[in-house]
């Protein structure tokens, strides 16, 4: 039984799959809602946030990556985990790149969604530090930690600079910049660099919710104000109080609730949707885009008014191709972030890797590079970083000689090694449930069936094996 109620929200278009889940979690003392589609989701969330997500990859319409996509967009912290029938490495590593906890292959059995639900939530305890109400967060969630800004770029340093002069004032801030190249970082050293350091810090990002929701979450709403409104909500203004509040992709704001975010911002209050009287609020506003707000100012789809009041303080991010001198800092600080985060060894990129660092534009900027480094420290199995971890139109130079030694495996635990390695060549037509029994077979084969040490050398538990093999044996697949 958990200390506290936890709220879990189980998305799958399959009923049966959404009443056994419910069922299962429910019995652990777990509040469960449960939602048939993506959209549904997240109009869930954005009414009460839950503590979980669990949500089936393979939807009609809005799919399980894309739902995830979405949700770190709106609550980034909120963990995620990924069930699927149909996984392959390349969804299992996309799944992790979008910030997924983890991914269920299915059919499971029951105590693998409970194992799961509980490193989830001894996960989040432990992320949640006493100091949190200090720190701007509210009790009870998880303290997000810091981004630090990698670079020595001299216009980099400058903006820095800029950054720090203006972060205790009032004035709004317009972080410009391509995509990915780290204007919420830089949104978030502002506040931390800002006498409201100990206030909240508040972002939302206005192309994540529907229209109809975008209004609600920015400004809040009193009880009955529409349909569906069975409690009285404060906006992100109000959730900002004495704080900063980020408004990320500021372009993708519609027309129509410009004028009212041009009101809030110059007289400081805010109304309620429903509400009788406006709200005085102390925030400091920061906003982001990477649209050419000018020109959407000359197209008509952006209010010039509100242009000029949030252009006060323009922060232009230069883009990765124009910190060249910051790659190699940003690689180190990346190898360092995901060999704790998985628990892997340090490992260097090799020198093809590098040269083809020093020459690439890097389209997507720093988070490109942050997907890339990540996807090299899940997927390497050499000892350094070669060009095929980050890049698929590399093809490993030694398949070829890994498929001949595996044809003749070693005995014991090397035969084992064997087997890891000729399934990672092959990883790319298999399932990963096809991969991971041929593993768990051939290590109780090369370990005369121990399941100890089998388990031991799969880095599993031997219950976890157990219930692998349960299921194997229900399949009709081993005896």
């Amino acid at each position: 039984m958990p200390e506290q109620t936890q709220k879990i929200l189980i998305v799958d278009d399959e009923q049966n799959m959404r009443v056994a889940l419910f069922e299962a979690l429910s019995r652990n003392g777990h509040e469960v809602a449960v939602a048939e589609n993506g959209q549904m989701a997240l109009e869930m969330i954005a009414r009460q946030r839950p503590d979980l997500v669990v949500t089936d990859i393979k939807m009609p319409g809005m799919d399980g990556l894309e739902l995830l996509r979405q949700v770190k967009a709106l609550c980034p912290e909120l963990p995620v985990v990924i069930m699927t029938g149909f996984a392959t490495v390349d969804t299992a590593v996309e799944a992790m790149k979008q910030g997924a906890f983890d991914y269920l292959l299915k059919p499971f059995p029951v105590e693998v969604i409970e194992e799961t639900v509980a490193r989830v939530f001894a996960l989040e305890r432990r992320l949640v530090q006493p100091s949190a109400k200090s720190l701007g967060q509210r009790v009870g969630e998880p303290v997000a930690l810091d981004k630090p800004i990698i670079g020595q770029n001299p216009k980099l340093l400058q903006l820095m600079a800029r950054a720090k002069s203006v972060a205790s004032s009032k004035a709004t801030v317009l972080i410009l910049g391509e995509s990915g190249t780290g204007k919420e970082v830089f949104a978030r050293f502002i506040h931390n660099e800002s006498d409201r350091r100990n206030g909240p810090f508040v972002a939302l990002n206005c192309a994540a919710l529907p229209e109809g929701l975008l209004e609600s979450e920015l400004f809040g709403h009193e009880k009955g104000a529409f349909t569906g409104a069975i409690v009285t909500k404060k906006g992100k203004f109000e959730l900002a109080d004495t704080g900063t509040l980020l408004l990320d992709e500021i372009g993708e704001i519609p027309v129509h609730l410009q004028a009212k975010l041009l009101r809030v911002l110059q007289e400081e209050e805010v109304d309620r949707l429903g509400g009788r009287a406006p709200c005085k609020i102390d925030v400091h506003v920061l906003a982001t885009t990477n649209r050419d707000l000018a020109q959407a100012v000359k197209e008509g789809t952006f209010r010039q008014d509100l242009y000029y009041r949030l252009n006060v303080i323009p922060l232009k991010l230069p883009p990765l191709r124009e910190r060249r001198e910051d790659v190699g800092l940003l690689v180190d600080f990346f190898i360092k972030k995901y060999a704790a985060q998985y628990g892997k060894p340090m490992k260097k990129p090799s020198s093809a890797v590098w040269a083809r660092f020093a020459d690439y534009d890097w389209p997507g900027n720093v988070r490109e590079m942050e997907n890339l480094i990540e996807r090299a420290m899940l997927l390497s199995q050499g000892g350094e970083l070669e060009l095929w971890d980050f890049w698929d139109d590399v093809e490993p130079p030694t398949r070829l000689e890994s498929a001949a030694a595996a044809a003749t495996p070693p005995a014991g635990s090397s035969a084992v090694a064997a087997a890891n390695a000729s399934a990672a060549m092959e990883i790319g037509t298999q399932t990963l449930r096809e991969v991971e029994r041929q593993m768990i077979l051939q290590a109780l084969q090369a370990n005369d069936n121990n399941r100890t040490h089998a388990a031991e050398i799969l880095g599993i538990s031997v219950r976890t094996l157990r219930n692998k093999l349960h299921e194997y044996r229900s399949q009709g697949i081993i005896e």
